[in-house]
């Protein structure tokens, strides 16, 4: 955060002088101030409408109606947070989660923490490049590997916007997170919505094994273990000198209130747009057999809704590949710089992730399925992150006054049960036939 000369004389005469009651937060902290501190969450909130995030969210409505809106309502919440924790640990510590673990757990933890977390890497990957793959596919016809190559190199010249300083990159990420929540409010305004089926999906409930199956993929769409990291990475240079502003109450509120702000805005978009595909779905789709591809959604809705929502479906799917994909190739970056300290060239690291995609794109395999199942190991990959996340914003001695408050531990707690308890219920199912 950037204090000008002036506010740093007249600050502590403001503080000695100061009641005990609640700090004012007018007119010292104008919005217009907060405002240009907002972007981080929304370049996290990209992966919160990824391709994955299509093919569950349409597979879950069109086979169970809105039985899982639930599903996605909880995770959006969850999600919110997760990532005003892992924003917050970073403005505290000017370090990000993946680096702090490696200096205060034991180095075999640490390796464990980096391969689980390169196997989400590639597990997110696969996502994103088969869902930008499909969407070229769908538009113009390009064969789905020459696609999947043509998003990672999108995905490079995207990351590249970094080279300027954060505000380029965020600038264009924003637009395209904007581009997709406009094709979907677009489509939705066709579809209609049910009022009395969305409010039978906020119940909880499940249908089945295959609706835990798909309601933990949604929660793997939804809960991006990938973006704890990242979100943690984006924070400290974004808000300045974070650490030193907030020694004091006032200069802590204002960031806080700026970052809760920035995720408020950036996951409730995310979670609206996710909320839209399950209830365009079940609107469309529900006992029929055209949500099971992402080819047959947009077949099905040239069919029933004409050819501008098709068009308006994959040019979504479109945005949500490019930019995820090079959200995270910049996750990927941060994990093993953090865990391990080291460096690979951008171009390394993505063929490795890249290799599963497009094997499964050349091989034949349905591009759907692949999604679905991948969204399932991110799910498996919450854990690993969100566990430490807690331990170390808990921490009064790492934290200082941003430590959480006990029950913003508590609460957390209880979303790392749910999760773990979730997969533990999939894993249970499956060993039961």
């Amino acid at each position: 955060m950037y204090v000008s000369k002036t506010e740093a004389a007249v600050l502590p005469t403001t503080l000695a002088t100061a009641r005990p009651a609640p700090l004012p937060t007018a007119p010292s902290e104008p919005r217009r101030r907060i405002w240009p501190l907002l972007g981080p969450a929304f370049v996290a909130a990209v992966a919160y409408v990824d391709p994955g995030n299509f093919a569950t969210n349409f597979s879950g409505g069109a086979a169970f109606g809105y039985t899982l809106l639930w599903v996605i309502v909880a995770a959006n919440l969850m999600a919110m947070l997760i990532q005003s924790l892992t924003a917050k640990l970073g403005l505290a510590t000017g370090r990000d989660l993946a680096t702090l673990c490696r200096e205060r757990l034991p180095r075999p933890v640490t390796w464990g923490l980096w391969l689980q977390a390169e196997a989400v890497a590639i597990a997110t990957d696969l996502a994103e490049i088969v869902g930008g793959a499909v969407a070229l596919n769908l538009l113009f016809g390009v064969p789905l590997p020459v696609g999947g190559a043509i998003t990672a190199v999108v995905a490079f010249v995207l990351l590249a916007a970094q080279s300027r300083g954060h505000r380029p990159f965020e600038r264009v990420i924003t637009g395209l997170l904007l581009v997709v929540g406009l094709g979907f409010g677009y489509t939705l305004i066709g579809s209609g919505v049910d009022l009395g089926g969305v409010a039978g999906g906020m119940v909880p409930s499940f249908d089945g094994a295959e609706s835990v199956v798909l309601a933990t993929g949604i929660l793997g769409a939804t809960v991006m273990p990938h973006v704890i990291y990242v979100h943690s990475a984006l924070t400290p240079g974004r808000y300045g000198d974070a650490v030193t502003a907030g020694r004091t109450e006032q200069g802590r509120r204002r960031l806080l209130r700026a970052q809760r702000l920035d995720v408020l805005l950036a996951m409730g978009l995310a979670g609206l747009v996710n909320a839209a595909m399950l209830i365009i779905a079940a609107q469309l789709f529900t006992g029929g057999s055209q949500a099971t591809s992402l080819e047959g959604v947009h077949a099905g809705l040239g069919d029933q809704l004409g050819t501008g929502a098709a068009i308006a479906f994959a040019v979504a799917l479109l945005a949500s590949g490019f930019a995820s994909s090079s959200v995270g190739t910049h996750a990927g970056q941060v994990v093993m710089a953090g865990f391990l300290r080291r460096h690979i060239p951008v171009l390394t690291r993505r063929l490795i992730t890249l290799t599963p995609a497009l094997a499964v794109l050349v091989l034949g395999g349905d591009p759907t399925t692949a999604l679905v199942w991948s969204q399932v190991v991110l799910s498996f990959g919450i854990p690993f992150a969100l566990v430490p996340l807690l331990w170390l914003t808990s921490r009064r001695d790492l934290m200082a006054g941003w430590a959480n408050r006990p029950f913003t531990t508590a609460a957390g707690g209880v979303v790392a049960a749910l999760i773990i308890g979730l997969n533990a219920h999939l894993i249970l199912e499956f060993v039961l036939g």
